[in-house]
């Protein structure tokens, strides 16, 4: 399906090919949006969900880590199928699933059957969380893949908001004691997943994909709608960098070529989970709690919070292409210490009020501007052609195991000690400024090929 006319100006422009760039990023990145509404919804549920069910602190967090483990399954199974049968239909798959998945929670009969609920949208958001950037990646311009890509993650972020917004709505209109609140805060993603559904079905196709199939012209074609300068260029670059595949002989993942790309993607998603974010964003309002504000407080709280997020995640985009991705980790390294040394002092003290919600506002900003807006750049930017959609998917895996183990980790942890607890993700951020300022390299402005080149030289 054409939804624009392809003779109008590019992106640079203000004619229909800037506007399907912008429609197809967006669409993509409403599979992002769900991602970061189905992380947040949770957490304003835990109270509730303890009550209905007697919950444990470590059943709480088997609970929390249920979606998590459904992530591994959806990052590490979405690879073969986006390269085999294209990006656009598994956007709409994961769409269906989403949905499955909201309404399965708003009307889970039992623990049993929420816990696969909450695992079948574990699978959706890994899957989203490989495809959408991917997709993003292969439909971007060079000089604006950075903000495009980017985009993705805004909309984790909008997702992390409205999920927080939508919670405290939910508990205002519904009541916090009425024993249902909980299901109608996760069946309230129904709305947006029938919304990512009907909307993917509409886009072009990965030229990217397209080329890896054979189909030339069709690259070409839209390459041109989606306001690239010199499509037939472009192609003839990407064909280079296929030349393995198009000749016939599928790449392996697992080759001494690809070893280094690998290694600098796994280390930027991991220190994504070492930088303490998902410990914070699924247990906001506990945390708020356990600092002595009451349930109703420590929900409007957390509304502050995603709203430093969707702010701080403006600024990263704002800066990612100007500055590049590397100054912004190492900024951030630096800006994360600091929050986390605040909030473990908070808690060493018994400090409450502002001074507690400045250090939650420091961690989460932190991770905004700067792991936040780089991590879905970087990994799609630095994996080779032939191995995008299957390296990204492996290294996403890594990134949901380290989510799991922190996230189911962190009710056991902050009980014991919450300042042991934020100390350890500070030491992490120390590691992260070495590690990156000695390793990482720049992929500001660089076409895919470009970059793709500098790993075989």
């Amino acid at each position: 399906m054409r939804m624009i006319s392809s003779d109008n100006h590019g992106i640079t422009g203000s004619g229909g090919r800037g506007r399907l760039l912008l429609i197809s990023v967006i669409v993509a990145a409403l599979g992002s949006f769900l991602f970061g509404f189905d992380t947040a919804v949770i957490s304003g549920t835990t109270d509730a969900l303890r009550s209905a069910y007697g919950l444990t602190d470590n059943l709480l967090g088997f609970t929390v880590a249920s979606a998590l483990i459904g992530t591994l399954f959806g990052a590490l199974l979405v690879g073969r199928p986006a390269d085999r049968w294209g990006r656009r239909p598994v956007l709409a798959v994961l769409g269906v699933v989403f949905l499955v998945s909201a309404v399965g929670c708003a009307y889970a009969w039992n623990w049993h059957a929420l816990l696969f609920f909450r695992w079948l949208g574990g699978v959706a958001v890994g899957g989203a969380s490989v495809v959408s950037p991917v997709y993003i990646t292969e439909i971007a311009p060079a000089q604006r893949r950075g903000v495009l890509v980017a985009i993705a993650q805004l909309n984790i972020v909008l997702g992390i908001l409205a999920a927080y917004f939508s919670n405290y709505i939910v508990g205002h209109f519904v009541g916090l004691n009425n024993p249902d609140v909980w299901r109608w805060m996760f069946g309230v993603m129904a709305v947006p997943s029938v919304l990512f559904l009907a909307a993917s079905l509409v886009i072009p196709e990965s030229p990217r994909w397209l080329v890896k199939r054979g189909r030339r012209d069709r690259a070409e074609e839209i390459l041109g709608r989606l306001g690239h300068e010199d499509p037939a260029l472009e192609v003839a670059d990407i064909e280079a960098s296929l030349q393995h595949e198009l000749a016939g002989r599928h790449e392996s993942l697992w080759q001494r070529k690809y070893l280094a790309p690998l290694l600098i993607a796994f280390m930027v998603a991991a220190f994504n989970q070492l930088d303490g974010i998902n410990a914070v964003i699924y247990y906001t309002a506990d945390i708020f709690k356990m600092a002595g504000a009451d349930r109703t407080s420590a929900l409007m709280q957390s509304v502050i919070v995603g709203v430093t997020n969707l702010v701080m995640t403006i600024v990263g985009m704002m800066l990612i292409d100007r500055v590049g991705r590397k100054i912004l980790l190492l900024v951030g390294s630096v800006t994360f210490v600091a929050s986390h040394l605040l909030a473990a002092w908070v808690f060493w003290v018994g400090a409450k009020g502002w001074i507690v919600l400045a250090a939650m506002m420091g961690i989460v900003g932190s991770h905004a501007y700067s792991q936040g807006a780089v991590v879905w750049v970087i990994i799609n930017e630095i994996l080779p052609n032939a191995i995008r959609a299957s390296g990204s998917a492996v290294i996403s895996c890594s990134l949901w195991v380290l989510c799991m183990a922190v996230s189911w980790s962190f009710p056991v942890m902050a009980a014991t000690s919450s300042v042991m607890a934020f100390g350890f993700f500070a030491v992490m951020m120390v590691l992260q400024f070495v590690l990156v300022l000695k390793f990482l390299p720049e992929t500001k402005g660089r076409s895919l090929e470009e970059i793709q080149r500098s790993w075989e030289s």
